[in-house]
């Protein structure tokens, strides 16, 4: 599905909290209206569907200088320096939806949630968060989440989508257990093959009977190092725009993925079919294509892991400096291998490389920072580019990678403008 781009700014100076003005307009208000006018009010719902509206152009509220995508559904993105943090705190955090959040979510209240485990398995279950947290050991580690289609704005040519730069990724601490952990206690059987992840979000067209997004992964996947389900996003309960009560996390895949307001999670006997795991959703061409090319569905596979990749988060791009003396040049790496080896720098076009400090990630699949001091030699506009290699010797290209279709995996190096003085 294309999405359509906005330019609106998001709003992050409304200080109402959102089940506040939810309550009021759909129950506060159209109770002391009709008791005071003494009766019905025949168009009352049309106020409903108005406090449904400003719940989703308000759900935005506490994030701070994300870039607006689109608003319905509601995505966002980042600017590179406000991704400095080594965890991504919620206000820079972007956000990526696929249908509208769901009541739930929006109130907060988990009072009744339950997670079914059903399909190939010998014991289905049904799980609430209190037997989440009670029955399983409860782990925290801090995992990377990328859009799939993060960097599709340098495709030639342009893919439909939302025009993601470089800033649909973020790096949280996630509080929850083990996918594998739930999944053994149901029984896998040798049968299964894939996943198949459903949620209570309504599709766009606010038909029930639809399916915003319902993605999967091979349940070795499922099963390996780093996989969870999560209720807390740095420490505190998943907020609303980010999946409440609970989303699973597939690190090193596309975040699509790492479902949200998670409610079941069905073991398939083959690679799941559901909304937007079919067709060009999410998927890339068997074989290299030249760019433009019109590529059959059948030969379309589905994205898994994703590319080795880096960002520099300071200084801002166009920052002016002083040539001849250094300056700290910092950012982060992944990959969807969860190793990276190296990263370097360049301030010549990537003529010639200067290795970077590479720090330790916190464990597996979370981003690991880098640091390195460039000095621009003379006055005159450089870029800085970096880039990283992941532990198979894999590096990132110079320029956008094989086109496909919808524009996934464009892990280009990354870089920055700096004017010396």
């Amino acid at each position: 599905m294309a999405d359509k781009a906005s330019e609106n700014d998001v709003n992050t100076t409304d200080t109402i909290s959102e089940p506040g003005r939810r309550a009021f307009l759909t129950t506060t208000g159209l109770t002391a209206v009709g008791a005071y006018a003494g009766m019905s009010i025949p168009f009352g719902d049309n106020l409903k569907a108005l406090a449904q509206g400003m719940s989703e152009s308000d759900i935005m509220a506490g994030k701070e200088g994300l870039i607006l995508m689109n608003d319905r559904p509601l995505n966002a993105e980042t600017p590179a320096h406000l991704l400095d943090d080594d965890v991504t705190p919620y206000e820079h955090f972007f956000v990526r939806n696929n249908g509208m959040v769901p009541d739930t979510a929006l109130d907060m209240d988990a009072e009744g949630w339950t997670l079914t485990i059903d399909g190939e398995v010998d014991t289905p279950l049904e799980l609430s968060l209190a037997d989440l947290k009670e029955k399983f050991e409860v782990i925290t580690q801090r995992l990377v989440l990328e859009c799939g289609g993060n960097g599709r704005a340098f495709f030639t040519p342009g893919a439909s989508g939302n025009q993601w730069t470089t800033g649909a990724v973020g790096c949280a601490d996630w509080t929850g257990v083990r996918l594998s952990d739930v999944l053994n206690a149901a029984g896998i059987k040798d049968s299964a093959v894939y996943t198949a992840h459903y949620s209570n979000d309504p599709h766009l067209s606010g038909d029930p009977e639809k399916e915003a997004i319902s993605r999967g992964a091979p349940i070795e996947k499922a099963l390996a190092e780093g996989s969870m389900i999560a209720w807390e996003m740095n420490g505190a309960p998943i907020p609303a725009v980010h999946g409440f009560p609970l989303r699973v996390i597939i690190p090193g895949y596309p975040g699509s993925a790492s479902q949200k307001f998670l409610t079941r999670i069905w073991i398939r006997d083959q690679e799941h079919d559901g909304a937007k795991m079919t067709g060009y959703s999410y998927r890339l061409p068997a074989y290299p294509v030249a760019p433009g090319t019109e590529v059959p569905e059948e030969d379309m596979v589905v994205m898994t892991e994703m590319p080795v990749k880096s960002l520099i988060t300071h200084p801002q791009s166009g920052t002016q400096t002083p040539s001849g003396e250094a300056t700290e040049v910092r950012g982060h790496a992944w990959a969807g291998s969860g190793d990276i080896d190296a990263v370097d720098v360049s301030i010549d076009f990537g003529a010639t490389w200067t290795p970077a400090k590479l720090e330790p990630a916190k464990n597996k699949f979370a981003w690991q920072r880098f640091r390195a001091d460039v000095t621009l030699p003379e006055a005159g506009y450089y870029e800085v580019w970096a880039r990283a290699t992941d532990k198979n010797g894999v590096a990132q290209p110079p320029v956008v990678p094989g086109w496909n279709p919808r524009g996934y995996g464009n892990n280009m190096q990354h870089r920055i403008a700096m004017i010396a003085t």
